[in-house]
C-alpha cells in the first residue's frame, strides 16, 4: 500500500504499533519539543497510548499547556489525513491553528485569536513578519502562487514554508502548523514526508533565515527508513 493509504486505514482501525501511531508520537513530541515543550518522547508515547501522563521522580512539574498542546496536536495530524488530498486552503491553515490552540492557556487572551490570524505584530528572531493588517493579502497570495504551480515538487514545498514563515500569520503556532502542511502536501504530492527532529532544530532555524533543503532532505531520509521498516513503498 501507498503511505497515505496506510495511514488512513490504520487510523480507522486505531492499530497500535504501526506507522500511524509511530508517526503519531514521532511528530507530536518533535514538533512541540522544537517549540519549546518540556516533554519527553517516552511521556508524549504515554499520553497518546494511555491518555495519562507519568512524570519521573525529582522533576519539575509539567506545565499544563504542554499536555493540552500534545492531545491536540494528535488531532491535527487526525485532520491531516482527512484533508490529506485536497488543494491547501486558508480554511485549512485555520483549522489547523484552531485544534492546535484551543483549551490552552492562550485561547483564555482576549487578543488571541484561536483559527485567526495575529492582531498584534510580532518578529521572528531579527527577521520582520507581515504586520496583522497585511497578514491575509499574503497568505492568499502565496496560496495562489503555488496553486499556479502545474506540478508540486519537494523544493516547492520547502519553499512555500519557508515563505508561510516569514509571514507568520499567528500569534503563536506558527512552526507548528507550517510543518504539519509540509507533512500534508508531501502525501498528497505521493512526495515521502518528514519530521524534522528536535535535535536538528538549529540547523532549522538556521534555515528559516537562509534556507531549508538540507535539513528536510535529510529528515526526509529518516522517514524513508521508517517507511521500508513496515514494509509501504514510495
Amino acid at each position: 500500500m501507498k503511505l497515505l493509504e496506510t495511514l488512513q486505514e490504520e487510523k480507522s482501525l486505531q492499530l497500535k504499533g504501526g506507522i500511524y501511531h509511530k508517526t503519531q508520537i514521532k511528530l507530536t513530541y518533535n514538533t512541540n519539543r522544537i517549540e519549546g515543550s518540556k516533554l519527553t518522547e517516552e511521556q508524549t508515547r504515554y499520553i497518546y497510548e494511555t491518555n495519562t501522563l507519568f512524570t519521573e521522580e525529582g522533576t519539575n512539574a509539567t506545565n499544563i499547556d504542554d499536555i493540552i498542546e500534545t492531545v491536540n496536536h494528535f488531532e491535527c495530524f487526525d485532520y491531516l489525513l482527512e484533508i490529506a488530498s485536497q488543494p491547501l486552503s486558508e480554511k485549512h491553515i485555520k483549522k489547523f491553528h484552531k485544534l492546535l490552540k484551543s483549551r490552552t492557556s492562550d485561547s483564555r487572551k482576549e487578543w488571541f485569536k484561536v483559527g485567526g490570524y495575529i492582531a498584534k505584530p510580532n518578529t521572528v528572531g531579527e527577521v520582520e513578519t507581515s504586520h496583522p493588517k497585511q497578514v491575509e493579502k499574503h497568505i492568499i497570495e502565496l496560496l495562489k502562487a503555488y496553486h499556479k504551480k502545474s506540478t508540486i515538487k519537494f523544493n516547492d514545498i520547502i519553499d512555500f514554508h519557508y515563505k508561510f514563515e516569514k509571514i507568520h500569520p499567528f500569534q503563536d503556532g506558527n512552526g507548528r502548523v507550517g510543518r504539519l502542511i509540509m507533512f500534508k502536501e508531501c502525501l498528497n504530492h505521493t512526495i515521502v514526508p518528514f519530521i524534522i527532529e528536535d535535535k536538528f532544530k538549529f540547523f532549522y532555524y538556521r534555515g528559516l533565515t537562509e534556507y531549508l533543503i538540507d535539513t528536510c532532505l535529510s529528515a526526509q531520509d529518516s522517514y524513508k527508513e521508517l517507511m521500508k521498516y513496515f514494509e509501504i513503498e514510495e
